[in-house]
């Protein structure tokens, strides 16, 4: 498939995606103070407020709402080190779908909690995500049920595409970036098909933690590479591989990936707290550790830029330690 005809695919696909069954519109917020100490207009995509605090409830749904019948009658398993974990939760308990979900054993409690509370059953296995992914495509195997990717698959590509298609109706002017935080590529190669497909001039970024840069390592040797390690800090993000289709998709569109520290991401955290009063986790404030990054290095000023904040899960008793990060870091704004 050309790569106009791949956009266009999705295009469609994203334009179908009944995801306002259960995800809500969320709003595309300036963030003032950031704005003012870089110098350029910072808008905050505020997806920490969709029901379960991230975007992943939007391609969990549009995956499991266009299963056939006889899929939803025999169940849905998954794995995922969180948030995609709620979101297949909450769908699955509005569509009436049963669902096992394969967690990481370091799984923060309250993403646990999550999906315990809103009916599926969660199974914590191995130390790491590809671990537990292994481990619930074995018992997909097994069972009968229907895998459902964390964002290798086309209905969830397409489905956190549809953040792009608000990001363009709620912002009608001039756009120079978007800044998406990238783990598996789920959200990039959603935002970054619709974005190309309509507005090719505006730059996708995507931004990873230094220590699950999976995108960067796949686009400098031009193929899907598996790293050796991954931490887990920004355990949203924690990746080794990025997805297949993800990558199909993020080769032809994605103009750059930055790569950030953690002690940046803690800052971050404090810089969108400061000027929104919400908490994100780690992998929530990735895009807008990415920001000061470029703005830093490139030294644009007067531009539009957009920080997808793509999650809030963090447990309460990690604050302590972002907190004193950011309050020892020279670098915080």
């Amino acid at each position: 498939m050309n790569h106009h005809n791949l956009l266009e695919h999705y295009v469609k696909k994203i334009l179908a995606a009944p995801v306002y069954e259960l995800a809500v519109r969320t709003p595309l917020q300036p963030a003032p103070a950031l704005s003012q100490a870089l110098g350029n207009q910072i808008l905050l995509k505020r997806e920490d407020l969709q029901p379960t605090f991230s975007f992943k409830i939007r391609g969990a749904y549009n995956k499991l709402v266009n299963l056939s019948a006889a899929q939803k009658a025999r169940g849905v398993i998954t794995a995922s080190a969180g948030n995609h974990a709620q979101g297949v939760a909450l769908a699955a308990r509005e569509l009436n779908i049963e669902a096992m979900i394969v967690m990481p054993s370091t799984t923060p409690a309250l993403k646990v909690t999550g999906v315990r509370s809103r009916g599926a059953e969660a199974l914590l296995q191995g130390e790491s995500f590809p671990v537990a992914l292994a481990h619930a495509l074995q018992l997909a195997e097994q069972t009968g049920k229907t895998f459902v990717s964390p964002f290798d698959d086309p209905d969830v590509i397409a489905g956190q595409g549809t953040v792009a298609m608000e990001i363009l109706r709620q912002h009608q002017g001039p756009l120079d970036a978007i800044f998406v935080p990238v783990g598996g590529g789920g959200l990039i190669a959603g935002i970054a098909a619709y974005v190309k497909y309509l507005r090719p001039e505006v730059r996708i970024i995507g931004v990873e933690s230094e220590h699950s840069a999976c995108l960067y390592a796949a686009l400098k040797a031009d193929e899907r590479v598996v790293l050796p390690t991954v931490g887990t800090f920004a355990d949203g993000v924690a990746v080794a591989q990025i997805g297949a289709h993800c990558f199909e998709v993020c080769r032809v569109t994605v103009d750059e990936v930055l790569t950030v520290t953690n002690d940046e991401l803690c800052c971050a955290i404090k810089n969108i707290y400061d000027d929104t009063r919400s908490i994100t986790e780690p992998s929530g404030a990735l895009a807008v550790a990415g920001i000061k990054k470029y703005v830093a290095s490139t030294g644009v000023v007067g531009q539009t830029l957009v920080a997808i904040d793509s999650g809030a899960n963090i447990n309460f008793d990690s604050l302590r330690h972002v907190a004193e990060r950011a309050g020892l870091n020279e670098v915080c704004v």
